[in-house]
């Protein structure tokens, strides 16, 4: 399940599922995550998931943030103390 808005939600897709595409975002600083992730996203299909790599801490709020204006689904958020690893499932509408 997953939790966005705080509602608790099925998501479509198997988060187990192997990525689409993988993006190395580390040692890129705000915007250009986000911006690198758009860019990937427009090549997926509907339901394709993204693995993001980053270091920039503040993508813990900055992706979230472009995933719910956009209607993406974080099925997975990993954090180490050297990285961040997101799991974005591209919207299916």
């Amino acid at each position: 399940m997953l939790k966005k808005n705080g509602m608790y939600k099925m998501s479509q897709i198997n988060p187990m599922a192997e990525p689409a595409k993988i993006l190395d975002a580390r040692r890129l600083l705000c915007p250009m995550p986000v911006i690198r992730i758009q860019k990937q996203m427009k090549e997926l299909q509907a339901g394709d998931i993204l693995k993001v790599f980053c270091t920039d801490p503040g993508t813990l709020q900055d992706i979230p943030t472009w995933c719910r204006m956009y209607g993406h689904d974080i099925l997975n958020t990993e954090e180490s103390a050297t990285e961040i690893i997101f799991f974005i499932q591209k919207s299916l509408a």
